[in-house]
């Protein structure tokens, strides 16, 4: 990933995961690699020159070397289908309770 871009995250949790990504969702290949001529790549400009001390996160993992075959790419694709899916099912339920607690509120 490019560090030094204005919209690349890194955050530590306290399990000791460590997750790297792009806010605007650009790097399909995460957390390995950004596009190469990445259009909306900005230089991070707060943080030049500053000294790191030791909260910076550990370095990234290797790279897989799915990523060059493509299939890294497939299984994430694979996985956000899942969840697309799934989330039709949980709006879908949000509503129905919704509806059910109205419903039972004008019974009051």
């Amino acid at each position: 990933m490019r560090t030094d871009c204005k919209h690349f995250e890194s955050r530590t949790y306290a399990s000791g995961d460590t997750i790297r990504r792009c806010n605007l969702g650009l790097a399909p290949d995460a957390p390995w690699r950004c596009p190469e001529a990445c259009e909306r790549f900005e230089r991070r400009l707060v943080d030049v020159a500053w000294a790191h001390g030791s909260l910076v996160p550990p370095a990234a993992p290797v790279e897989p070397a799915s990523l060059d075959d493509g299939s890294a790419a497939a299984v994430l694709n694979e996985a956000a289908a899942i969840v697309d899916a799934a989330m039709g099912d949980v709006v879908a339920d949000l509503n129905d309770k919704r509806k059910r607690k109205k419903k039972n509120k004008k019974k009051k």
